[in-house]
């Protein structure tokens, strides 16, 4: 028997790093209620939370979660689910600094691994909109917005994620002052390219609002290729993911894009986890 564990907190307890890291109540609540949104991407399978999993099923097999984090792990082994259905904790390690932002920053143009005050404002010297990211972050969290100059509260946030993180990603805020190519931020649109154990398994398209995602459109990958340049981002983006990324990980994995009117196409985030594109482009191919 497959086990689908939900745990939408997975961000928040990646970023944090450590096993007994207790998730926030809203997101466990989440995770409780609406588990069943793994039987879409596995229909045979056991859907539940990990806080909902009670005792060992000798039944289970496999255990698929969301995506796997320590503390994810610390939870299933506590309720009795053997380690050799569980990955090492080196993998997890692995996966952990995967999702460091820093990783992809080959792939993202314009955008910086910054370590101080001093570097960041040298960038605000070149452009007045940024946008700041903690390399270890989820759900809109570990965002801040820059215009013209850091404010007091930015430097302080500045430096404390640097020692807590290694860095923070400077990232052209396109959305506020357009992009090079003079496209408007009301151009910009946001989709994905959706991967399962190393092999392209479809697009997504979906929308957000300051760094938070909101909803999928439901739209089919035929749709996707006809309106935006996702066949071209491909081309570049799959010979890195073969170099740097299938040779040490081969889970779900999604790499967020954002596409300007003009085609111009730019490298979000990748998320090594399931994603809800995946959900949605799943519910498109059920209908």
């Amino acid at each position: 028997m497959r086990l689908c564990i939900f745990n939408p907190e997975h961000d928040l307890c990646l970023a944090k790093g450590r096993a007994h890291y207790v998730p926030p109540r809203s997101a466990v609540e989440f995770a409780h209620h609406d588990a069943n949104i793994m039987s879409l991407l596995y229909p045979d399978a056991v859907c539940s939370s990990v806080y909902g999993v009670s005792r060992f099923d000798r039944d289970v097999t496999e255990v698929i979660p969301w995506g796997w984090d320590s503390v994810v792990k610390h939870e299933l082994l506590k309720r009795g689910i053997p380690a050799e259905l569980l990955p090492s904790d080196e993998e997890i390690n692995t996966i952990r600094e995967l999702q460091h932002r820093s990783t992809v920053l080959p792939l993202q143009e314009d955008c910086h691994e910054v370590r101080s005050i001093e570097y960041m404002e040298l960038l605000l010297k070149r452009s007045e909109h940024w946008v700041l990211k903690a390399p270890w972050s989820g759900a809109g969290r570990g965002l801040r917005w820059v215009h013209g100059s850091l404010t007091p509260i930015d430097r302080d946030w500045l430096v404390k994620t640097v020692a807590s993180q290694r860095c923070v990603i400077a990232e052209p805020n396109r959305r506020e002052a357009g992009d090079r190519s003079g496209a408007s931020p009301s151009s910009l649109a946001d989709v994905a390219l959706e991967y399962m154990g190393g092999s392209f398994i479809g697009y997504s398209y979906f929308k957000t609002g300051s760094g938070v995602y909101k909803e999928n459109v439901l739209w089919t990958d035929t749709q996707i290729e006809a309106a935006f340049p996702v066949r071209e981002a491909r081309s570049c983006i799959e010979p890195w993911l073969a170099a740097n990324v299938w040779p040490c990980y081969r889970g779900p994995l999604g790499v967020d894009l954002m596409v300007d009117a003009r085609g111009q196409t730019f490298v979000s985030e990748i998320n090594f986890r399931h994603t809800m594109g995946m959900v949605a482009h799943e519910k498109i191919n059920q209908q």
